[in-house]
């Protein structure tokens, strides 16, 4: 086997480790008590949604993709996440996120 066969067969098994390592964490995320449940909203009830507040995508609160909530859920820029928080006073809030590429 010569040199630079080894070495990029090196680089896959360390990047795929990385990767590994990186979807556990992002799991480790959605588990932790303090994050709020969230949810990809499908295109459909998106613009069900959308009609009901009177709203284009871009006039929601912005969300970033490179969040880790976001990339927990595996949204994409151009989605809209459903984020349910607990509340003492409400039981549950629900709000709505736009995510944007960044």
């Amino acid at each position: 086997m010569s040199k630079s066969t080894k070495k990029s067969s090196s680089k896959t098994k360390s990047s795929s480790r990385g990767k590994r390592k990186e979807e556990i964490l992002l799991e480790k995320v959605i588990q932790h008590e303090l994050v709020p449940r969230a949810e990809i909203v499908p295109r459909e009830e998106a613009k069900r949604i959308l009609r009901q507040l009177n709203a284009a995508p871009w006039q929601l609160p912005w969300i970033r993709s490179s969040d880790p909530l976001v990339r927990a859920i595996k949204a994409k820029p151009g989605d809209i996440i459903r984020i349910v928080r607990r509340s003492s006073t409400a039981g549950e809030h629900i709000t709505y996120r736009f995510v944007v590429p960044g």
